[in-house]
Formats: C-alpha cells, sequence, structure tokens
C-alpha cells in the first residue's frame, strides 16, 4: 500500500511533458546522421518520431523509391531515437549505415527530445504542425499507412 503514493509521484514527470493540441513545441537542436546540426523551427510541418529500430525501419521502408529530399520538400523532420542503441554499435555500424539512405534523420542519441512526445515504442509517431505548435497527432503501425500519409502531405 504504501508503494502507490511512490509510484504515483515518479509517473507525474511523465504527465508533464504530454503535448495537448495549440501548444508551442520547446526548441532542440539535434545532429543528423553527418553530424549536422538541425534545430526544430516554425518551417517544420510534421514531426516524425521513431523510438525503436522497428519504427525507424518502418519510416524507412515508406521512404523506398522517393528522391533525395521528398522529406524535406515536404517540411518534415524525422527523429530517431537510439538512446537505447549500445554507443559502439552506434557509432560503428548504425550511423554509417545510415549515410546512405535519402533522407535526413535526426539522431536523438541521449533521449533528449523523443520522450518529450509520447506514443507507442512499436509505431511512428506524426506530429502535426503549424507554425510551431501542435495541431495535430496521429501514430502509424505500418509502413504503408505512413507512405499514404507522406504522400497527401505533399499535396
Amino acid at each position: 500500500m504504501k508503494c502507490w503514493p511512490l509510484l504515483l509521484l515518479s509517473l507525474l514527470p511523465l504527465w508533464a511533458h504530454a503535448l495537448d493540441v495549440g501548444d508551442r513545441l520547446a526548441p532542440w537542436t539535434l545532429l543528423d546522421q553527418f553530424d549536422h546540426a538541425y534545430s526544430l523551427d516554425d518551417q517544420a510541418q510534421t514531426l516524425l518520431v521513431a523510438r525503436s529500430m522497428d519504427g525507424a525501419k518502418m519510416v524507412d521502408a515508406a521512404l523506398q523509391g522517393q528522391p533525395k529530399g521528398y522529406l524535406e520538400g515536404r517540411h518534415v523532420v524525422f527523429v530517431a531515437d537510439i538512446e537505447r542503441m549500445p554507443r559502439l554499435i552506434a557509432k560503428m555500424f548504425a550511423v554509417p549505415a545510415m549515410r546512405s539512405y535519402d533522407y535526413r534523420i535526426m539522431l536523438d542519441r541521449d533521449g533528449r527530445v523523443a520522450p518529450r512526445y509520447p506514443g507507442a515504442v512499436d509505431k511512428v509517431l506524426w506530429l502535426t504542425l503549424e507554425k510551431g505548435r501542435l495541431v495535430g497527432q496521429q501514430e502509424f503501425a505500418t509502413a504503408e499507412q505512413l507512405r499514404e500519409a507522406l504522400k497527401k502531405a505533399g499535396r
């Protein structure tokens, strides 16, 4: 019985990070797979967040066959949470492999950004933005659904 208050108090910070429609996203800066910095700005219209390798693979599958600059042309920013990946694996294998992709990936190496946006680990979170404010969100469980949403975002 004594552990319930402690459990509730430990979950309090998670509720504090929840975003509501109309909230302005806090600014952040991450490095991409080429170690180039990107800062979230008011130009971004969509923020994709993948919290796992499965989520990142889903984004990759959705982008297969798309030209270089496809995401940027749609004002889409892709954040991959790689905090749980062992640093040596990330440095030696995963990040170098990502350099062959035709799209930019903002790498959340320390878990500073992705946890701000709650969602399922096995899905890709889609945040719709307007001038830095959240106007909608959804999650995708398949590459096909994500591919269709990206096509619509380009219209």
